[in-house]
């Protein structure tokens, strides 16, 4: 698209009107994420509450087809591309990249395995397969999340751990809809109220009066503390959540005011396969 700009200079005391065309540079696409989130509708069952969530393997692996055209779509994506996106649109494009890579390698070696964990071997883990040609490059699990979703002065965001999604029953749910940049911070606010509100794994005990959370937030306790939204300590993050974590008063109460002690629940690999 061609714009027009009118330049007024004087020269030689005579008003001289200079006309610039200037031709814009096309604006980039956006990554369209609409059959990926179909495929998810399709195959993705929320618990009651939409506290978690388990996956149809089996059915996702006989439409597998419908995975891999996503994939192309993601891996068609120049570095040229992605740096041009905005932050929201980079965030959504690299967590949908890690849901939809790590279906695809779960449905590589399923049905024969029970956890994401028995992929890989004594010196390879799951995440540090470069098996994901992504932005030029061949690029791991670990490459994604680690490299550029958690680098530090990118997002600084610690709602990431709770979308993106290692097919076990241990992590915030796999969300039932793609990632897009226009809802992206709804839903990624949602899902920190899905998982914190589960209390299988995040919850006030009364008897020992203390906080118990996934171990989520011991592995990242950094990421929560880094200054999210003024938080500079992982009690202070939790305080938002009293509600979620606690049914009586006196406790939400504890939570806010940060009084409690706060322990780690053990993490549950098992895949989060619906059958």
């Amino acid at each position: 698209m061609a714009a027009t700009q009118t330049v007024r200079c004087k020269r030689g005391g005579q008003l001289l009107i200079a006309l610039i065309i200037a031709v814009a540079a096309p604006a980039v696409a956006q990554v369209q994420h609409d059959g990926f989130s179909q495929l998810l509708a399709d195959h993705v069952q929320p618990s009651v509450g939409g506290h978690s969530s388990r996956v149809n393997y089996r059915a996702l692996k006989e439409d597998s087809a419908r995975l891999d055209r996503y994939l192309t779509v993601l891996s068609a994506v120049s570095p040229a591309q992605y740096a041009a996106f905005d932050r929201r649109e980079k965030m959504a494009f690299l967590i949908n990249a890690y849901n939809a890579f790590t279906l695809r390698l779960v449905l590589d070696h399923y049905p024969g395995i029970t956890s994401i964990k028995d992929i890989g071997g004594w010196f390879s883990s799951p995440w540090k397969l470069r098996f994901i040609p992504l932005l030029g490059d061949k690029l791991s699990l670990d490459d994604i999340e680690h490299q550029r979703l958690r680098e530090p002065g990118v997002f600084d965001d610690p709602r990431i751990h709770f979308a993106v999604n290692c097919a076990s029953v241990g992590c915030p749910s796999l969300r039932e809809e793609a990632y897009t940049a226009e809802a992206l911070d709804r839903q990624l606010d949602d899902q920190a109220q899905r998982f914190m509100s589960d209390r299988s794994r995040n919850r006030y005990n009364p008897q020992r009066q203390r906080l118990e959370v996934s171990k989520i937030f011991d592995w990242y306790e950094d990421d929560f503390t880094r200054g999210y939204r003024g938080h500079h300590s992982l009690k202070g993050f939790l305080a938002g959540f009293s509600q979620q974590l606690a049914d009586e008063p006196s406790a939400r109460n504890a939570i806010r005011e940060k009084q409690l002690s706060v322990s780690f629940t053990d993490y549950d690999w098992r895949l989060n396969d619906s059958q």
